[in-house]
């Protein structure tokens, strides 16, 4: 067995009694089913024959053996259909805890490949074939052994040649099943791509709405989705067209079973070969024996489906990090904020070359060091490679003295900090975003927090003050207040190192000067990254190192380095130009 079809049986271990049960229940209803047609054929047999003393009684007494029959079919039915599903349904759910807590691994180098759409998809359509193989497979598979097996030993044993009659439309029913199964496979393959890549097109239209609208462009998107959306219906097309067949010509074949029972049964009664009992027994067996291969052929569906979505499970599952934690892993509780970068080289594709050459500078604790320089030249590369998003293709990055590789992942970035320009919160309350710095934190210090920032005045100004739904990614804020919430949730986090990745370019003069106000606070006695664009903003830097392809060219205070007339002074006379 390989180690993949031993990967979906493990998700079987914790509801091994609940299958058993399952499968249990699922026998007894097929052997009511088996059973109920001898019933019927024993009451045309042998009560409503000549010389039964009390037909009505004895008729009176089958009736209610069939009824318990019945009930007892209708209650193990109930358990199959309700919680057979169940079962389904919670290993469904494990999968998918483990399919999203391998999202959370997953490094950005993974992302950067990967369309949300395509990874959502994985995790909801996907993950629910699966479900519904796990519980349909073993039970079509057992439900449709017994039953066929049942009704071919039973009726062989009423008229062996009727029953090879029987036989022998069964090679070609299931020639014809297999043909048109693989059909509808190819089809809700093809189906299961498209809507992924539906899903696709629609997170990325709705990502940026505001885009599209301020382009004019809906007609744009509704064509882009209206070419994702046809694609999607041919498929179904293609799908449904061989459900069709292969539903018709089932149907077909169970017809023309029973035509060819009742008139062979007609010619072997009339020659007193066969009674009535037997033919009425006969075609009740015929309608049983459909269901069984049909179960057969919904569990080779259900495994090509169901296989289909797990393989795209494990392709994510077994996608290792491309960053993970070293054995034995170095797990300081707080660090001092120590930062060097010793002959660092990066490039995020080998095709691209290095975005990072021999890169060298040290920030000492408590220091504060701004970063300037040109578009592409790697500043925010920086700041991914120290909290170790990405990981260095030559040299490395100590951490008080530690290569951050050494770190364990949790330990590393709970002792960072970040500010980006491009802030996210979540589409949740104020409350809820500012505690993602620290998820155990008091109301208190949330509004402690929020204090410091300088947030807590315009959130007493919000609808329900720190309980205000601010929308998908902060919204219903302005840029300004998205950005000192974001603060917040650092001065909650309390990092002893702070990167600032050009957190207050995006804002107008009044946001930043706020934002600005709330940043000096923030890093106050840590050792501090600042990459500025705005070079009005870091002053007051301890130190100014200037970034060019080629390394760092210049370091100095803003006053040295405007004396020194270099490439920083340039950049400066630039901005004051605009």
């Amino acid at each position: 067995m390989g180690t993949r079809a031993l990967k979906f049986m493990s998700f079987y271990r914790p509801y091994l009694g609940l299958l058993s049960i399952d499968l249990f229940c699922a026998f007894i209803v097929s052997a009511i089913t088996l059973i109920l047609p001898l019933c019927v054929r024993h009451i045309t047999q042998n009560l409503l024959g000549a010389g039964v003393a009390d037909p009505i009684g004895d008729i009176a007494v089958m009736a209610g053996i069939m009824l318990a029959l019945v009930a007892g079919q209708t209650l193990c039915g109930l358990f199959v259909d309700y919680q057979g599903h169940m079962m389904g349904a919670m290993m469904e759910s494990d999968m998918r805890r483990e399919l999203f807590a391998h999202y959370q691994k997953l490094s950005f180098s993974f992302y950067d490949e990967q369309k949300t759409g395509q990874l959502m998809s994985r995790i909801t359509n996907d993950l629910f074939a699966i479900s519904e193989l796990a519980h349909h497979g073993p039970e079509d598979l057992f439900l449709g052994i017994v039953k066929f097996v049942g009704v071919f030993l039973i009726t062989l044993s009423i008229n062996p040649a009727m029953s090879l009659i029987v036989i022998a439309f069964l090679p070609f029913m299931l020639l014809f099943s297999l043909h048109f199964n693989r059909k509808m496979n190819r089809a809700m393959r093809l189906s299961k791509e498209r809507v992924a890549e539906v899903n696709a097109q629609v997170e990325d239209s709705l990502a940026g709405i505001r885009v599209a609208q301020s382009f004019a462009n809906e007609d744009w998107e509704r064509a882009k989705f209206a070419e994702a959306n046809a694609r999607f219906v041919e498929s179904r097309r293609l799908e449904y067209k061989s459900e069709g067949f292969f539903y018709g010509g089932m149907e077909a074949f169970t017809q023309l079973m029973t035509v060819v029972v009742v008139v062979f049964g007609a010619a072997a009664i009339t020659r007193s070969a066969l009674d009535l009992s037997d033919l009425i027994t006969f075609l009740l067996y015929v309608g049983i024996l459909i269901e069984p291969i049909r179960r057969l052929v919904n569990f080779a569906r259900w495994y090509q489906e169901g296989i289909t979505g797990f393989n795209r499970f494990m392709d994510i599952i077994e996608t290792p990090p491309a960053i993970q934690d070293p054995a034995p892993a170095y797990e300081p509780a707080r660090v001092r904020g120590e930062l060097e970068l010793d002959r660092v080289s990066f490039g995020y594709l080998a095709d691209y070359g290095s975005v990072l050459r021999d890169l060298s500078l040290k920030i000492a604790v408590g220091e504060y060091v701004a970063l300037v320089g040109a578009s592409g030249v790697g500043k925010t590369t920086l700041s991914n490679l120290i909290a170790r998003f990405y990981e260095v293709d030559a040299g490395r990055i100590c951490l008080d003295g530690v290569d951050i590789r050494e770190y364990s992942l949790r330990a590393l970035r709970r002792n960072i900090g970040a500010v980006d320009q491009d802030v996210y919160l979540f589409g949740a309350t104020v409350s809820d975003n500012i505690r993602y710095g620290k998820p155990a934190a008091t109301a208190e210090e949330i509004v402690a927090a929020a204090k410091q920032a300088y947030a807590h005045d315009f959130i007493m100004e919000l609808p329900q003050g720190y309980e205000t739904e601010i929308g998908q990614r902060g919204i219903k804020l302005s840029a300004g207040q998205r950005q000192r919430l974001s603060i917040a949730r650092l001065f909650l986090k309390d990092p002893p190192l702070i990167i600032l990745d050009e957190a207050t370019s995006a804002l107008d003069n009044e946001s930043e000067r706020a934002v600005q106000q709330s940043l000096e606070r923030l890093i106050e006695n840590r050792s501090t990254l600042v990459i500025a664009h705005r070079l009005s903003t870091i002053r007051n830097a301890d130190r100014i190192l200037v970034l060019t392809p080629a390394g760092i060219c210049e370091q100095g205070s803003h006053e040295e380095l405007l004396e020194n007339d270099g490439v920083y002074a340039g950049l400066y006379d630039l901005q004051l130009a605009r």
